[in-house]
């Protein structure tokens, strides 16, 4: 009967010494969670790689630099002076690379590429940066804006392109005095992996066809494994129209009725090809965005690739299409408000017609389009 009672005191006690240290446990965690509500709400300040970019590409991130202060965006960017016109200046790639891997997200200018090298190497700074991140897919969403005329309206269509391989591989040699032999890598891993991120981004973005671009009637193993491996990838798709077209055919199609594309996936340079003439359809490089994508990171850059270095301090570029990569860079940081409130300013200036820069038919200067934009900020 003792050792009962003795047992049910110290049962006893236990019991309150839980009842005394519970309460303390539970504010504990409500500690936490609270300091967990902190860091994940939506002001909070968030850091994003900056790549002004050789040309104009300075005055036009002053330009999204001088939007986000006066929208009080929550973005604040560490910038690196990266160029290979001007390597004695330039921050190394490692220092670059490491920043945007930590940040996951960069805002890039277009940088310049020498026709020759000075050092003797192939590679460009571009594919440099590319291949150390596996930037694999660049995507360009080419659509017809309220206010800019051209020569066909209701474009919308999204090419995609394969960036780390191709003719881009920089393997070139000279095997006799006069002979140069240039390597085109094609592999089913890349070609699959391009094909898999069309179809996925036409699904999740309610698209319903895609259109793969080769060469493969001349370029058979090169082009053919690219082509087998998108069909292979669309069998997986069902609810997905397919279609193959060759490149010239595409490029006829598209100045004539480019109303018929949806979702396009391209190699690496018919992709490049294709984007600077969709981009001439809606109103040229001004005014279309881009993004390249890893599966760690997103480098949001214009679409067409010019540096338009003759314009350098005469502030008239157009800073349409960096401003519209800067809301595609507020959407994926999971800030659609501020994003949208970009976008919607951005279509009412071009709406309204007043103010335009050269390229699309007026006479303003860069930072009067981007004050112009700054004016017509309304919280969404």
């Amino acid at each position: 009967m003792a050792l009962i009672i003795r047992n049910l005191s110290r049962i006893w006690n236990q019991h309150q010494i839980l009842q005394a240290t519970t309460p303390r446990l539970l504010h504990i965690s409500a500690v936490n969670n609270a300091e967990a509500e902190v860091t994940e709400r939506p002001d909070s300040r968030r850091t994003c790689t900056l790549i002004p970019g050789d040309g104009v590409g300075p005055e036009l991130v002053y330009s999204v630099q001088e939007l986000f202060k006066a929208a009080g965006i929550p973005v604040d960017f560490e910038s690196y002076f990266f160029s290979e016109v001007n390597p004695t200046l330039s921050a190394p790639l490692e220092t670059v690379s490491k920043s945007i891997t930590t940040n996951r997200v960069c805002l890039k200018g277009i940088l310049a590429t020498p026709d020759y090298s000075h050092t003797g190497e192939l590679q460009t700074l571009n594919m440099k940066l590319r291949n150390s991140l596996d930037l694999y897919a660049n995507v360009v969403h080419v659509k017809s804006l309220p206010g800019v005329k051209s020569r066909h309206q209701n474009i919308d269509c999204v090419i995609i392109r394969e960036q780390t391989e191709g003719e881009y591989s920089a393997l070139e040699h000279e095997s006799v005095k006069g002979v140069v032999e240039c390597l085109k890598i094609v592999t089913a891993t890349k070609s699959q992996r391009i094909a898999k991120f069309a179809f996925d981004y036409a699904t999740k973005n309610g698209r319903k066809k895609v259109t793969a671009v080769h060469k493969a009637n001349i370029m058979k193993l090169g082009d053919g494994l690219f082509l087998k491996s998108c069909e292979e990838m669309a069998k997986l798709y069902p609810k997905i129209e397919f279609e193959r077209m060759i490149v010239d055919n595409c490029t006829m199609q598209m100045v004539s009725r480019p109303q018929q594309f949806d979702v396009m996936v391209t190699p690496n340079l018919y992709g490049n090809i294709v984007d600077n003439l969709a981009s001439g359809l809606v109103g040229g490089a001004g005014v279309v965005a881009g993004a390249s994508y890893s599966a760690e990171c997103v480098v949001f850059e214009p679409g067409a690739r010019h540096t338009f270095s003759e314009a350098v301090g005469k502030n008239v570029a157009n800073p349409t299409a960096m401003i519209l990569c800067s809301a595609k860079l507020l959407h994926h940081m999971n800030l659609p408000a501020h994003s949208n409130m970009i976008r919607n300013a951005v279509e009412k200036v071009l709406k309204d017609g007043k103010v335009r820069t050269k390229d699309i038919g007026g006479q303003s200067s860069t930072k009067e389009f981007t004050y112009a934009v700054i004016n017509n900020l309304v919280p969404v």
